[in-house]
């Protein structure tokens, strides 16, 4: 009999979805014939409530981040709400139950606090759901809602991070220090030379990259105008994601550019991109920067979004992998200064490989193959 594993996100291509495929990839590379049900939690509990809420989200963040700023990880906040979870995972429980009595999954693995919380509480209630459950952080310091006894294991991506989860209570044999899990292939050999010249890079300037996630979100039209105004000569990769009318902007623009600056939509092949970059320009987002630690890829970060961002924002400059620029006004200048000091950006460069866990989403898969098959579902 097949292991069967059930993985869950929440968010459509968000880092969490993108997390879970990496998941997935690395257990059907491990074990072909694995059976892997990967479903976006909310979505499947509560369609409608999932639109409001993302929507709700997004215009929070763009115009009032200091609101999110003030709920995220807020104790007081956390105890206000905890009525309203519990509501919502009573009124999920039957759907999830079924779901898990159907599927018969050996671990259920998510990738995301909500989801790991509906099932860590319906664990508690159903004593017949035998599965192992583990809860795989996507940042860099855990908050308060993946806390919870009956999660079995914790994928964590640093010390710190498993520092911050015992203070919380949780018993330090259940964590795991694996990384953020990011694709397979992200360990895999590039042929720079290659990448580049299908491209249209010249082999011998430097590139950088500049990144807003999988939404194409931030202020990457601004950030390119600063390199662009830059003198010294490199070139630019700009990945819009399915932000369709950022990569129309660029692409229109581009005879208007002094400098070669090549617009991607959305992308399969990151690991390429970063393993041909010098430097990356991008919001702190937990897979975006463990994708660039992997590479060793130095990294400029730009408005991180109050709360979980902040907190990788931190981190990535405590370990001397990346520089923060609050202004605007200032980024191509960072980016000058930094790719002409050779030293500096070598030792940026080890700091972040010393971080990076470019076999992280193997090194869980290989975690959760481990554990028992169910038979008495």
């Amino acid at each position: 009999m097949h292991k069967r594993v059930l993985l869950m996100y929440i968010s459509y291509n968000s880092g969490h979805h993108r997390c879970s495929i990496a998941i997935e990839r690395a257990l059907k590379r491990l074990d072909p014939e694995i059976e892997v049900l990967n479903i976006n939690g909310f979505n499947y509990t509560n369609p409608i409530l999932e639109r409001v809420i993302n929507r709700t989200y997004m215009v929070v963040i763009k115009r009032k981040p200091q609101v999110w700023n003030y709920l995220y990880d807020n104790p007081k906040v956390f105890k206000k709400v905890q009525a309203l979870r519990d509501f919502m995972h009573n009124m999920n429980f039957e759907k999830l139950k079924n779901l898990i009595h159907d599927f018969k999954p050996d671990v259920i693995a998510c990738t995301q606090a909500f989801p790991c919380g509906m099932i860590a509480d319906l664990k508690t209630r159903d004593t017949s759901i035998k599965s192992k459950l583990f809860g795989i952080l996507t940042d860099y310091y855990p908050h308060s809602y993946w806390l919870h006894l009956a999660v079995d294991y914790f994928v964590v991506p640093a010390k710190e991070s498993k520092e911050k989860l015992i203070s919380g209570g949780m018993p330090a044999e259940k964590i795991n220090i694996s990384g953020i899990p990011i694709d397979p292939k992200f360990g895999d050999k590039v042929d720079s030379k290659i990448v580049k010249l299908e491209l249209g890079l010249d082999l011998d300037k430097p590139v950088v990259l500049v990144m807003g996630g999988g939404q194409g979100y931030g202020p990457i039209r601004d950030i390119i105008n600063r390199l662009n105004s830059s003198v010294l000569d490199f070139q630019v990769v700009a990945i819009c994601g399915i932000n369709a009318r950022l990569f129309k902007w660029i692409n229109s623009s581009r005879r208007k550019f002094n400098k070669k600056i090549v617009p991607l939509q959305f992308v399969e092949n990151v690991n390429e991109l970063m393993e041909i970059s010098d430097l990356i320009i991008t919001k702190p987002g937990g897979l975006t920067t463990a994708e660039a630690l992997s590479k060793g890829l130095p990294m400029i970060v730009v408005h991180p979004i109050p709360g979980q961002e902040t907190k990788n924002t931190q981190f990535l400059v405590a370990i001397g992998a990346a520089e923060q620029v609050d202004d605007m006004a200032l980024v191509g200048v960072k980016a000058e200064e930094l790719l002409k000091d050779v030293e500096k950006l070598k030792k940026m460069r080890q700091a972040a490989l010393t971080q990076g866990h470019s076999d992280s989403a193997l090194d869980v898969a290989k975690l959760i193959l481990k554990q028992p098959s169910i038979t008495d579902f």
